[in-house]
């Protein structure tokens, strides 16, 4: 990253003495052009010591934050090498390709006015720059990650084996193949608690959860997946149960089990979860390539289980929520359009992590009430909409729900929600004075900087423990799920008692 935004400015810098020169604006010589030159050349150098220097700091503030060990001295020397040789090579890049575009200029130059070849070298320029970087670049980069991930989806764990229930997905009596579901689907199916340690961990009768998975290769067309799906939840029973949630997964169609093996506790098994596998890339890749898939698959499967779901009578359907993680949250809140809600309305939803590009959660952030937060608004009179950290809802003075309740699950240091464009050149309120407990106090807003930052923290957000980043903990679902869905005969002992199982749990990566 340092490597990149030192090639970024040394761009900046360079075009601007281009155009000062294009412009045919004055030089400056002697003794001022020596000041010109040197002073910012020696703010620079002692920056980037004072930087180095303060580096180790820096980095453990946010490694103590978010109970990582401490980096090594060496650290600062690893930086300073790896971002020397990335802004060397793409400077000496950028100034091939430049030199490229001066040889057109001067062959050119031979036919036409200087200032037109000029113009039409740099038009070469350009195209041979992002030709290169989307023919070669990002064309083979996307390509080798689209086979990687799409062998990962296939790989199996020696232990993974088609469940023996006839009521799971991938069973011998399931209407989805065994064959069809990727790794993700057949974690999904197989990983999940137990009628009998529900059973142990609640101390009453308890039922098994059911779980239906539609996967990648399930059928043709999303529509298809979800028509599969619905089928499959009638088969097994699942609008029998007295908990209905749809969810939609991450890229990967990843499920985190931290989010749904906790509800199934809450529900003593008598809920169904169903979703389908829309994408094998991860999140932050998916939202690059392919933003609008997670939206259009949440919305096929909302509208295939709740058209049916909406046919049976009041008394007897299970109550109805949604749920998703990243970009199955970004889906998730696409899914249920308003004239279907308002007709026949679903209960709630829980989304966590949602990413920087969802509508509704912007539209609410954007229009929190004047003093909260924007790394945990507080939105009207809270009645419909509430924010979650890992530290709990805030202060609400007794605030009451309404008949629907949202829920958002969201840390201050998850780069996922709160990257956004204009951080190269505004400040968010999420690095003002009062920011998350989970933020460096140390990190500052700098133009351009800030932006690359949070952006290079996209990729790697699910690498730092549970409870920060972009990895929720089991305690932080099993408090947001009770607010959500309101789980009956449910006490304050019973919820210590399950965080308590869940003290250990680390689940397996997507």
């Amino acid at each position: 990253m340092s490597g990149v935004v030192f090639s970024a400015g040394y761009g900046i810098g360079t075009a601007g003495h281009w155009v000062w020169t294009f412009m045919e604006l004055r030089d400056f010589s002697g003794r001022l052009a020596r000041v010109l030159t040197w002073t910012p050349v020696v703010a620079l150098a002692l920056t980037s010591l004072y930087t180095l220097n303060r580096m180790t700091t820096w980095q453990n503030s946010i490694r103590m934050r978010m109970e990582m060990a401490p980096i090594d001295s060496a650290y600062p020397l690893t930086v300073l090498c790896v971002a020397c040789a990335t802004a060397l090579g793409i400077i000496l890049l950028i100034r091939l390709l430049l030199l490229v575009a001066t040889k057109a200029v001067d062959a050119i130059d031979r036919y036409l006015p200087r200032r037109i070849a000029i113009v039409l070298g740099g038009s070469t320029f350009v195209i041979l720059l992002m030709s290169f970087v989307n023919g070669v670049i990002i064309k083979s980069t996307l390509h080798a990650m689209d086979e990687s991930f799409a062998a990962i989806n296939w790989i199996l764990d020696s232990n993974e084996v088609p469940p023996q229930d006839p009521r799971a997905s991938g069973s011998s009596a399931s209407l989805i193949s065994w064959a069809d579901i990727g790794r993700n689907g057949k974690r999904f199916v197989t990983d999940g608690p137990a009628k009998e340690e529900i059973e142990a961990v609640i101390g009453r009768e308890a039922m098994q959860p059911i779980r239906v998975y539609a996967g990648f290769d399930t059928g043709d067309t999303l529509e298809e997946r979800a028509q599969i799906a619905l089928a499959e939840m009638v088969r097994v029973g699942g609008f029998d149960r007295s908990t209905l949630i749809i969810a939609t997964s991450t890229g990967t169609g990843w499920l985190d089990p931290s989010a749904v093996d906790t509800v199934e506790f809450l529900h003593a098994g008598d809920i169904a979860t169903v979703t389908l596998q829309y994408s094998y890339l991860p999140s932050w890749l998916t939202l690059i390539v392919e933003p609008e898939v997670s939206q259009l698959a949440a919305n096929a499967l909302f509208r295939a289980i709740f058209g049916h779901w909406t046919t049976l009578p009041h008394d007897q359907r299970p109550k109805l929520y949604l749920h998703g993680l990243s970009l199955g949250a970004l889906g998730s809140e696409f899914s249920a359009d308003l004239t279907s809600i308002l007709t026949d309305p679903i209960h709630g939803a829980l989304w966590s992590g949602p990413p920087f590009l969802s509508k509704l959660w912007n539209v609410v952030t954007r229009g929190r009430n004047p003093g909260s937060p924007q790394w945990r608004p507080v939105f009207h009179d809270s009645s419909a909409v509430r924010f979650m950290t890992q530290d709990g809802f805030a202060d609400l003075g007794g605030a009451e729900w309404g008949p629907l309740r949202i829920v958002y699950l969201q840390h201050a240091s998850d780069p996922m929600s709160f990257f956004s464009t204009d951080l190269a050149y505004v400040r968010p309120d999420w690095l003002g004075p009062d920011r998350g407990r989970d933020v460096s106090p140390y990190f500052r807003w700098f133009p351009v900087v800030s932006f690359f930052q949070t952006a290079f923290d996209i990729p790697m957000a699910t690498s730092v423990p549970l409870g920060y980043g972009h990895n929720f903990s089991p305690g932080a679902y099993i408090q947001a799920w009770i607010e959500v869905t309101r789980p009956k005969n449910w006490s304050a002992s019973d919820t210590e008692n399950l965080k308590a199982h869940f003290i250990d749990f680390n689940p397996r990566p997507m």
